[in-house]
């Protein structure tokens, strides 16, 4: 084995350990600190995230500033209604069918980064069709790949064998998983308020 592919397998071996902890650690390390710069071995990171109401936005820029990382937003080419209910609905329908929408942009240099971490919202206790896009564009082949996921209460559902299954060739490591179900708590209240008050409508 020349000295080359040794070096590679070191770097590889302390990015794994470095991406672990942090996530571990509630994600409140210092930004661009010594101890991860030296971890990474220079390893390249990349954050690529969906987000819908912002939730999963606020951690994706969290790892960006912990590990010095670039931050792709991952958006579909038509963006989705901005009702939450119909935005639930085409979400079922392309889940059902296996649709995997056209992307606004790839990533034109995936293959420059050592590692990528990953995150999304749960729809319908899965990853959405547009990560499903995402994984299929972009060849993660011999990448550390690190889901971020965030939920209404139902957990991850199947989104992990999803993105195992569509990034088979990647290493995937742990998910960091958050309850993040305010947009859907605040539609159900303000229902339930409107239901109670009397108004000359």
């Amino acid at each position: 084995m020349d000295k080359g592919n040794i070096g590679a397998m070191s770097r590889r071996a302390a990015l794994g350990g470095a991406l672990s902890w942090p996530l571990a650690a509630g994600l409140t390390v210092p930004a661009k600190s010594a101890a991860v710069r030296q971890a990474r071995g220079g390893a390249r990171i990349l954050v690529a995230y969906l987000s819908r109401t912002g939730n999963t936005r606020v951690v994706a820029r969290q790892i960006r500033r912990v590990h010095d990382a670039e931050l792709f937003e991952i958006l579909p080419a038509s963006a989705y209604p901005e009702d939450y209910e119909e935005t639930v609905r085409q979400a079922t329908r392309e889940r059902a069918s296996g649709y995997e929408p056209p992307l606004a942009r790839n990533v034109a240099d995936i293959a420059s980064y050592d590692a990528v971490f990953l995150g999304f919202p749960i729809w319908g206790t899965s990853a959405p069709a547009t990560i499903r896009s995402f994984l299929s564009r972009h060849d993660l082949s011999g990448k550390t790949l690190v889901p971020f996921i965030t939920h209404g209460g139902y957990g991850p559902g199947d989104s992990l064998a999803v993105v195992a299954a569509h990034a088979p060739r990647a290493r995937v490591l742990d998910p960091f998983v958050l309850r993040a179900d305010q947009e859907r708590e605040t539609l159900a209240r303000v229902t339930q308020w409107m239901a109670r008050i009397e108004a000359p409508l």
